[in-house]
């Protein structure tokens, strides 16, 4: 055996080259590839197996008895061939005998032989076949022996599809089978699509090199590029915590520079395959000895290693297009390890049928514009990229955090039933849309929308949303790369508020810092432990005048003799809504004076979502027109509990006694004053919780899109009287569970829940 891996596969690559470009029946060409890889490795035996019709044929073979020759045939999973085929492993075995899925095959002859090794042809991600060389010799075969196999299978795979000798639509993946997973439920909804890679894997087309020297230059440039980009997420990257993203950032950089990788990368070059051959020839390896590995922390090591070797391949083969920039032509469920706001945006909304994400987070920036854009989320799915193939059916229930990788028949039915009783509903709300949210006893309400884009504003009609209640201004700075600057956001606001036409929107100023760091206004000292309690929202934005100037302005112009409603995000004390609004008050005589258009007038609104602002609601209240409350936050502080930690949801309860006190006593001294009072956030986009705010007081609502259907269908089919009698008897004396108190009135009452 030659002294090294690459000048083994090498001599073979040489002889195989020779071969292909030769006149000749495919199968006359693989009865002289088997002559010539056993000749190189002075085996006994070497043979190819096929996979045709969901079986593997021995198709050529040195050594064994000729007429075996498309006789023999094995079932994935039968024997060793079978096993290599199925599971995607290599064999390699000093006595075959021994192995437990060994079968005896008495028309080959191979009972002389001892020795074992197999290696999967892979075309596509997926086994065609298998090569397999016996010794009578009972012994292991070497590493160089093993890669040089695995090379070899390589090129052969190119030469089998070349030939059409696989018939790919009968091909069973090394993937295959009903899979359910467990996920985090980030944004809810239910959706079927195709599984689509955000960052489809390169296919390796052409493995044999002509010019060996042009293929490591091609790596060595890839290389560097590939270690620019991870410098930049060094310092550009957002992730949910600093031990994660140090974590993650110094695994990447460990294997971008590690030489190991690179060296077996070249010595694959050295053995005469293109550089996308090359590495995922190497990559191939890393998959081979992830099936060994039991340690989950050395898996996700090796699952780091392969999404690094994707992305050098991208690079070195120039297609660095996302999913996005190539189309959806059928409706999609996209996969990914992560997805950055801008990235998500970039995808057709009508073909964009749900999100899964390795990674993802409730407070994560992709999580907000997914829920903003009405797209079913589950996160924290591990190994999903590993699990489901490209063109897989995923069920992906957004409800439960759960999805299905091809669902077998009576999953689907079930999952479709749900479907159809979902969308029946929907079709129930539709039909909803033209009447007032009026309650049976004659209150009317008001049902507004969050929202964060400029689409979202041109959908009100189709919702059937009287108004935009919330918009998040700080879509435009989370999708942007740079600062936004005056002229873009006042297109933005302008674009918006034409839109929506005469329903009103109420513009809440930027909302960053904290869990929504800006890696453009990234600053060290801006840091905390707990960052949705930090330099966030208004308080980043007064310290920073020169951004809040901008955003007035342009809210100032767009507005442009229309009525202007703006609200201040995480106020704490009153004098940061005086400051705030003195800011605006004073951009209005600014644009005045330039003979710039300016608003017919200006509602200004606070947010009550930090406690301490409630013990000064006497104060506040004279200055404003307007009170939101912000019940997301607001909760999470009232109970010390952060709401993106799965372990605390019991603990996160909208329906405690201890809230909905607090929210009925703003409620009065807000009546008291005349202002008016509008809840923002998750709380108003649930029916029970909802009932709950309407009995209350509460009757103006800003939620999501989904959920405005849903929650107009409770409010007409509820006595607000009544619930306001309940509410307050639930209150004097509150039950061990108020959400199955309110859930029984309810039931009893007919109100409209589900």
């Amino acid at each position: 055996m030659p002294l090294t891996a690459a000048t083994a596969a090498r001599e073979i690559l040489t002889g195989l080259h020779e071969v292909m470009a030769r006149r000749g029946s495919a199968q006359a060409k693989l009865d002289r590839v088997v002559d010539l890889i056993a000749a190189a490795m002075k085996s006994e035996v070497c043979s190819i197996y096929l996979l045709r019709d969901n079986s593997l044929e021995l198709f050529a073979t040195h050594g064994l008895r000729k007429e075996a020759v498309h006789v023999t045939r094995l079932a994935l999973g039968q024997g060793l061939v079978g096993t290599i085929a199925a599971e995607g492993r290599i064999l390699n075995l000093a006595e075959a005998s021994a192995h437990p899925a060994f079968t005896y095959l008495p028309e080959t002859g191979e009972e002389k032989f001892h020795s074992f090794a197999g290696v999967p042809i892979v075309r596509r991600e997926n086994a065609a076949g298998v090569l397999a060389v016996q010794h009578a010799e009972a012994r292991r075969y070497d590493d160089v022996e093993i890669e040089a196999l695995q090379t070899v299978a390589m090129v052969l795979s190119e030469l089998i599809a070349g030939a059409r000798l696989v018939d790919g639509s009968n091909r069973r993946r090394q993937r295959h089978g009903t899979v359910r997973l467990a996920g985090l439920k980030l944004v809810d909804g239910m959706a079927r699509g195709t599984a689509v890679f955000h960052e489809p894997r390169v296919l390796v087309e052409h493995t044999v090199a002509e010019d060996t020297e042009l293929e490591r230059a091609r790596v060595y440039s890839a290389f560097r590029r590939m270690r620019e980009q991870i410098e930049h997420m060094t310092r550009e990257a957002e992730f949910g915590t600093a031990g994660e993203h140090q974590e993650i950032l110094e695994t990447y950089k460990m294997f971008a520079y590690d030489e190991g990788w690179s060296r077996r990368i070249n010595e694959a070059i050295d053995s005469g395959l293109t550089a996308e051959a090359a590495i995922e020839r190497v990559q191939q390896r890393t998959r081979a000895r992830m099936l060994e590995i039991d340690d989950p922390l050395l898996k996700e090591r090796m699952h780091d290693l392969e999404d690094l070797s994707n992305r050098l391949l991208r690079i070195v083969s120039g297609r660095l297009e996302t999913a996005a920039k190539t189309g959806l032509n059928r409706d999609a469920v996209l996969i990914a390890r992560n997805l950055g706001p801008a990235e998500l945006l970039e995808y057709d909304r009508r073909r964009l049928k749900a999100v899964v994400l390795e990674e993802g987070s409730l407070t994560a920036h992709v999580t907000i514009v997914a829920r903003a854009m009405g797209v079913p989320v589950v996160g924290r799915v591990p190994d999903i990229r590993h699990i489901a193939n490209e063109g897989d059916t995923i069920l992906v229930d957004g409800h439960g955090g759960t999805l299905v990788v091809r669902p077998n028949g009576a999953v689907s039915s079930s999952f479709d039933g749900r479907m159809a009783m979902r969308q029946k509903r929907r079709a129930e709300y539709a039909a909803l849309r033209p009447f007032p949210p009026i309650t049976k006893d004659g209150r009317p309400c008001t049902i507004m929308v969050n929202a964060g884009l400029a689409e979202d504003a041109e959908q009100l009609e189709a919702v059937g949303a009287d108004g935009i209640g919330l918009f998040r201004t700080e879509f435009q700075f989370l999708i942007s790369a740079t600062l936004p600057g005056r002229d873009s956001q006042l297109r933005l606001y302008r674009k918006v508020l034409e839109a929506a036409g005469d329903k009103p929107v109420v513009f809440r100023t930027v909302d960053i810092g904290g869990d929504k760091a800006l890696p453009y206004l990234a600053d060290r000292k801006d840091e905390a432990e707990n960052p949705a309690m930090g330099w966030r929202a208004l308080r980043l934005s007064l310290s920073r005048s020169t951004l809040m100037k901008a955003q007035a302005r342009a809210l100032i112009e767009a507005a442009d003799r229309r009525v202007l409603r703006v609200m201040f995000p995480m106020i704490s004390e009153p004098w940061e809504y005086e400051e705030a609004r003195a800011l605006f008050e004073e951009q209005v005589e600014w644009a005045r004076e330039r003979k710039r258009p300016v608003p017919a007038r200006i509602e200004f609104g606070a947010m009550l979502e930090v406690p301490s602002l409630a013990e000064l609601l006497d104060q506040l209240l004279p200055r404003v027109d307007f009170l939101s409350i912000g019940t997301n936050d607001l909760t999470q502080f009232l109970f010390a509990a952060d709401r993106a930690d799965p372990r605390l949801a019991e603990r996160y309860d909208w329906l405690s006694p201890a809230i909905l006190r607090f929210l009925r006593r703003i409620v009065q001294q807000a009546a008291a004053a005349k202002v008016p009072v509008r809840v923002c956030g998750e709380m108003g986009g649930r029916p029970l919780e909802a009932m709950a705010l309407i009995g209350l007081g509460i009757d103006n609502f800003s939620i999501t899109p989904a959920a405005v259907g849903a929650i107009k269908a409770m409010i007409r089919s509820l006595d607000a009287a009544a619930v306001g009698a309940r509410m307050e008897q639930l209150l004097a004396a509150p039950p061990r569970s108020m959400r199955k108190a309110l859930t029984d009135w309810a039931k009893r009452q007919g109100v409209a829940l589900e």
